[in-house]
């Protein structure tokens, strides 16, 4: 693992893979380190405003990159109208029907471990390697809002209309993100657990 110092109290931590940042932010957030805020990405992560480095480093020596998190967030179940523009492709590319789609993208549970694009984008874990589906080769100039995408091995849920290169497999009635929330805008929050339900 590698660590970057930003400024005077920010860390910036690479570690190898998404599954390892989203550990690694559940064990600096259990572990009683004061800092203003954890934020996990791809292959980092990011912890900001740390009032004692030496808690910081204590946290992170004892971690086992290797060990499987339970993932005890919040589960919320998002109801699918599955009716994707790449329902058909989808289902070519894992040689199913579409029906085989929904009930393979219904039948796992999903975690939210980071967001990023757009305000309210989580990018969901848990597509399992063989699944893993291209991207477009040529991304839509407009996806609708509520869209439910699959890309690589992630999941997401378009929370505005924007531009975007995933595969389509439905769409939602339900916002990820809502200004109307106060201080928690965003419904799918790093370890929040993701059931898709056909609506």
């Amino acid at each position: 693992m590698g660590a970057v110092r930003l400024g005077s109290d920010a860390w910036l931590l690479r570690v190898d893979g998404a599954e390892q940042a989203a550990s690694l932010a559940t064990a600096l957030r259990h572990g009683a380190l004061r800092c203003s805020d954890v934020v996990p990405a791809a292959t980092t992560v990011l912890v900001d405003g740390v009032e004692e480095p030496d808690e910081l480093w204590r946290i992170v020596e004892g971690w086992d990159p290797t060990a499987v998190q339970a993932h005890a967030g919040e589960l919320v179940e998002v109801p699918v109208i599955y009716d994707g523009a790449d329902l058909d492709r989808v289902a070519a590319h894992w040689g199913v029907d579409v029906g085989g789609v929904v009930a393979r993208h219904t039948g796992l549970e999903f975690v939210a471990t980071f967001s990023g694009f757009a305000p309210g984008f989580s990018y969901l874990s848990g597509l399992p390697a063989e699944w893993a589906v291209p991207r477009l080769a040529s991304p839509r100039s407009r996806v609708p809002a509520g869209s439910v995408a699959l890309a690589d091995r992630w999941c997401g849920i378009y929370p505005s209309e924007s531009p975007g290169g995933w595969s389509l497999l439905g769409r939602t009635e339900l916002a990820v993100w809502d200004l109307g929330r106060g201080e928690a805008p965003a419904l799918l929050v790093p370890g929040a657990r993701v059931r898709f339900v056909v609506a």
